[in-house]
């Protein structure tokens, strides 16, 4: 980290007329060439994922709202729509994919947000590592604090709502194969809104299409398991969507970070 600082303010000082912003990203591009060996990276993308739970651990409520936001939708809906267990059964699987979709872009707004605000984005992009690197280590994050929350308490509630034994281990593998997905298209998103204006609203518009398919395959996949049939085929859809997620969303993220540093 110290070699990248002095990197940049010695290009700075050689080059009194280029942009910082393009020194901090000529730099880090530099730095992600520096890595050498799978240990050294493995170690500091740990340690940067290790950075983000302590900061969600040690103030960020975004989380936990989140959480309590997925729990609230599922016991609210049956005071909305009665008490007939026929009908909550039928419902549930789309009921806890809503909830989880939006719980993720609840929590999904604020993930660059602070690093902006207080000028730890620059230190980010001087890392020497990639800085799609950095976009994975969010979204591991991310999901870490509220995926793998959601889907642990999927099938508690899923069980207060009726939805037949049978199809509890496939909401389990459906959830376990698209909070990773939500979370790697929210983190980009996150990305691609930083430092505009109103972009609570402006995630939305970009994410929430992206999100669809992510939700309709796994309402099918727990919907079929629940009808008796195999939900294997909506399963690996999700699972390909995952797939498609894991590369494109650090990359545009990436992309997103470069652009919001050099213009700011």
């Amino acid at each position: 980290m110290t070699r990248c600082n002095a990197a940049a303010t010695e290009a700075t000082q050689q080059e009194p007329g280029r942009d910082r912003a393009v020194v901090i990203r000529s730099v880090a591009e530099r730095g992600g060439e520096a890595v050498f060996g799978g240990d050294a990276m493995i170690a500091r993308f740990g340690a940067l994922v290790s950075r983000e739970l302590r900061l969600v651990l040690r103030g960020s409520s975004d989380a936990a709202t989140a959480i309590a936001f997925f729990a609230i939708v599922a016991a609210l809906f049956p005071l909305g729509v009665g008490p007939e267990p026929n009908l909550l059964a039928r419902f549930a699987a789309g009921l806890l994919c809503v909830a989880a979709l939006l719980a993720t872009l609840l929590s999904v707004e604020r993930q660059f947000l602070g690093d902006w605000e207080d000028g730890s984005l620059d230190l980010l992009v001087l890392m020497p590592l990639p800085l799609e690197t950095v976009v994975m280590a969010k979204a591991v994050a991310h999901w870490l604090c509220t995926g793998l929350p959601v889907t642990v308490i999927g099938p508690l509630l899923a069980i207060m709502l009726g939805l037949p034994a049978a199809a509890l281990p496939a909401l389990v593998l459906a959830l376990a194969l698209a909070t990773p997905s939500l979370s790697l298209i929210g983190t980009a998103g996150a990305a691609l809104v930083l430092g505009a204006r109103r972009g609570g609203a402006l995630i939305s518009v970009l994410v929430l299409p992206l999100f669809v398919p992510v939700l309709i395959f796994a309402a099918a996949a727990v919907d079929a398991a629940a009808l008796g049939l195999t939900p294997r085929p909506h399963l690996l859809l999700l699972a390909g969507s995952l797939a498609v997620a894991l590369p494109l969303g650090p990359v545009a993220g990436a992309a997103a970070l470069r652009q919001a540093v050099e213009s700011g």
